[in-house]
């Protein structure tokens, strides 16, 4: 979607999970200490953070103001417990759930990725049906049973919610 249109763009997180291979600061993340994560974190600097899979994740505030200032949606990419912080202090935000046809097809498809290892892969899938429950909590449900679809169905729903915004703001 982010290809195709030029009205959106991804605010990148912050973490303390170890960098992998080909990942570059800024781009994917914003590769933190613990310290400084939790120094950020007294400061008050994060709009959401939680723990998951044994790292630390979490947006700057500051971050998503610098991109809604170019006028763009800001999307962020979120597990549940995050996007719920997000709720609670932007109830205005739309939140997306983006989930497999099923859970048979995610853990063949984080297997078939070879990122994590075996006990990472059965730590995600825990916290993944887990979190299938709270799908019914998100304003939109986007099935990724087909990547082409799926990102015509999203494209096509946020583009209905910045315009409908860009009207609101122009009245």
């Amino acid at each position: 979607m982010l290809a195709r249109s030029d009205r959106y763009v991804v605010a990148v997180s912050a973490t303390t999970r170890p960098r992998r291979a080909g990942e570059q600061e800024g781009r994917e993340y914003y590769f933190l200490s613990d310290a400084e994560f939790q120094r950020r974190v007294d400061g008050g600097a994060f709009l959401e953070y939680v723990a998951y899979a044994g790292g630390r994740y979490g947006t700057l505030e500051a971050e998503v103001e610098r991109l809604l200032a170019t006028g763009k949606g800001v999307i962020l990419e979120l597990e549940v417990e995050g996007a719920f912080a997000v709720r609670r202090r932007r109830p205005d935000a739309t939140l997306v759930f983006v989930c497999p046809p099923s859970f048979e097809d995610l853990e063949r498809r984080l297997r078939a990725r070879a990122t994590d290892s075996a006990g990472e892969i059965e730590v995600r899938l825990a916290i993944a049906h887990e979190q299938l429950r709270e799908r019914d909590q998100f304003d939109i449900v986007i099935i990724n049973d087909d990547a082409e679809r799926a990102t015509r169905e999203l494209e096509q729903r946020l583009d209905a919610l910045l315009d409908a915004d860009s009207v609101k703001g122009s009245e």
